[in-house]
């Protein structure tokens, strides 16, 4: 039998129906559609090394269609990664390789967890940033040569491109010219609830061209995508190739939205096999097909390969920098020698918090050269500038200040990229606008990656600025996403002590900072942050009650429970740096720390309902509405959180109990 490309895509075609099928759920319509796409990629056009998939110059392809995720399993499977049959029968079921969208961590071969919409094109992104750091990066250290060389695919549809998300990243990549980036758009027309002509318009085209990129129109056939592919990969701009797609096609119900989300019925997959002359049972193909499928990778890539890894060894034995690069990047080893006893503070030392933080993550890019990030378009607020160094840009790629515009949003999912990417990075902006990054944030916490987020104007205290940019909600909302350190560092040592966490966490980390200016403060204690509450001040005598702050209410906490000793109120001050890290200490701990038969009061200008697990309700001090435009000793005390009435009501509490 002669096989030729046809009959592989066809086999592919139907073993992600029968996967779908088979699981009673899924996404027929792109499998069906897209099918030549990822062929053509995956056989043609991609360098990677299915033996051993985290080949560090291997060229990355993110599918942000992640609904999609049949037909890249089965991609995969028939390229000849480390799956077999028996995963794809387990398609969406409990604990397999295969979940139903694609989980980073749990496929070999997937380059990042996607499935909402547009994230996975901000982290294609990402990758494309990271590549072209590493590039220039080994240039700088081999005589203007560099070994890095891969390029970074995303496959997107309608509804990625609708969600603003994938155009604040694809406006950013334009800017920035990542000319290794290749944006294959699956364009049918179609979406969940109908065709797309009653609600995407625009012109893609005319869009990605404005943003500066290399637009291609072409059909979805496999010599036209190779050779669009090929075309993209000379442009010395980001490249945008248009596929002309018919979803579920072959399918009785192709080119409507019925394909998108529901299995087929028998018939029709009757219908389809017949149709793709395809005599096999479900789940079974012809090894003829995986033949020349696994050849035509290996023809194209094995010697790539070897000769890279050649070309690695010589140039790490002949280099230490080289050695060092590769054995950081390859392990995602990339420990920073941040030891906290390396630091000493005056006991008279205070400062803007926002200030003391940007000293501490300069010390931070001193030590490594795979620190690096940027904010909002806030950096002059948020104080996160690294020093003596410009912006990056398309020519000046190794500076570490990321200028992200203003796309809080893409800012996120395009770090999450460049943490897949074994970067250290950083994000920032005004915490109330931490919730436009929220869904990239989940996402930094659903892979792991130890992203991290700087937030400052933490509070009702940033005043005039108005209830807009006056956080709230914000610490309740971040602090109920699974896998994210949340810190509200009191002051410099527990500003030192968050960024000792983060940098030795395997999570995302947000470390939210006061704007306020704040003294180093009697008894905190950098290493003891990694422990999310620790005591500050112990009771003198008998124990009347135990006041928990954090951030910078601790200031104003420590001075009531300092008065209210020279009343003979006895009170012990624990810090809050962390719930999750303290809710991860040990009972013991937790019970000596907060014993349960004493009154606890919680102070915390955020939603109250954050303590609620530590203490009654009723003994919760925090901010249940909106705050208020004004000068910020006006709004506490309209708010009923300024010094005095804070003491009052504590004192009130403690002798009503």
């Amino acid at each position: 039998m002669k096989v030729t490309d046809k009959m592989c895509v066809n086999s592919l075609k139907m073993l992600s129906i029968d996967m779908i099928d088979n699981a009673k759920s899924g996404h027929p319509g792109i499998a069906l559609g897209a099918a030549n796409i990822l062929y053509t990629l995956y056989t043609r056009c991609l360098n990677i090394n299915p033996h051993d998939p985290n080949w560090f110059n291997r060229d990355r392809f993110v599918l942000s269609a992640g609904h999609g995720s049949a037909l890249l399993y089965a991609t995969l499977y028939m390229s000849g990664y480390d799956l077999n049959i028996s995963d794809l029968k387990s398609f969406r079921k409990i604990n397999s390789l295969t979940p139903g969208h694609p989980e980073h961590g749990t496929t070999p071969g997937v380059e990042a967890s996607t499935g909402p919409l547009g994230q996975g094109v901000g982290n294609a992104v990402g990758m494309a940033l990271a590549e072209r750091y590493y590039e220039s990066m080994f240039k700088k250290h081999n005589q203007g040569e560099s070994i890095i060389d891969y390029y970074t695919y995303v496959l997107c549809g309608d509804g990625d491109l609708m969600e603003g998300v994938s155009y604040e990243a694809l406006s950013f990549a334009g800017t920035q010219v990542l000319d290794k980036l290749i944006v294959l758009y699956d364009a049918n027309n179609i979406s969940l609830d109908g065709p797309i002509k009653s609600t995407f318009t625009e012109s893609v085209v005319d869009r990605m061209m404005d943003f500066g990129y290399d637009v291609q129109i072409i059909e979805n056939d496999i010599d036209s995508i190779e050779k669009a592919v090929k075309k993209a990969k000379k442009s010395k701009k980001p490249s945008f190739i248009y596929i002309s797609t018919i979803i579920g096609e072959g399918s009785k119900y192709q080119d409507t939205n019925t394909v998108h989300g529901k299995p087929l019925d028998s018939d029709d997959i009757l219908n389809l096999r017949s149709s793709f002359e395809l005599t096999t049972d479900p789940f079974v193909l012809s090894a003829e097909v995986l033949e020349y499928w696994h050849k035509k990778i290996t023809d194209r890539c094995s010697l790539m390969y070897e000769n890279w890894n050649k070309d690695k060894i010589a140039l790490s034995n002949a280099n230490k920098h080289i050695k060092m690069l590769f054995n950081n990047i390859e392990s995602n080893e990339l420990a920073i020698d941040f030891d906290l006893n390396n630091f000493t503070v005056s006991d008279d030392y205070e400062e803007d918090l926002r200030d003391t933080n940007q000293k501490i993550m300069n010390i931070i890019a001193r030590k490594s050269p795979y620190f690096l990030g940027g904010s909002a378009d806030v950096a002059s607020s948020t104080k996160t500038i690294i020093f003596n160094e410009e912006a990056m840009s398309s020519t000046e790629v190794l500076n570490r200040n990321i200028p992200f515009g203003v796309r809080e949003h893409a800012m996120g999912a395009i770090l999450n990229g460049m943490a897949l990417s074994n970067l250290h990075v950083f994000g920032s902006t005004f915490f109330t606008f931490s919730d436009y990054l929220k869904p990239a944030i989940r996402m930094s916490a659903l892979m792991s990656l130890p992203v991290n987020y700087v937030f400052t104007h933490d509070s009702i205290l940033i005043g005039p600025d108005g209830p807009t940019h006056e956080p709230v909600e914000q610490l309740i909302s971040l602090r109920s996403i699974p896998n994210l350190n949340v810190l509200r560092p009191a002051d410099i040592n527990e500003v030192l002590g968050s960024w000792d966490v983060a940098l030795k966490s395997k999570c995302p980390n947000a470390i939210v900072i006061a704007r306020s200016s704040l003294p180093k403060l009697k008894g905190t204690k950098p290493e003891l942050v990694s422990h999310g509450a620790y005591m500050v001040k112990k009771e003198r005598k008998h124990l009347d009650a135990i006041l928990v702050a954090s951030g910078s209410e601790l200031y104003q906490v420590l001075r009531i429970s300092e008065e209210l000793d020279f009343i003979g109120i006895n009170t012990r001050v624990v810090s809050m740096v962390s719930q999750e890290l303290f809710d991860k200490q040990s009972t013991d701990y937790k019970k000596q720390l907060l014993p349960s038969d004493t009154l606890i009061i919680c102070v915390e200008l955020s939603t109250p309902n954050n303590y609620y697990k530590y203490t009654h309700p009723k003994y919760v001090i925090g901010i249940d509405s909106f705050g208020y435009s004004g000068q910020s000793k006006d709004v506490s005390e309209k708010m009923l959180v300024d010094y005095d009435t804070l003491k009052s009501r504590i004192e009130k509490m403690i002798r009503n109990f």
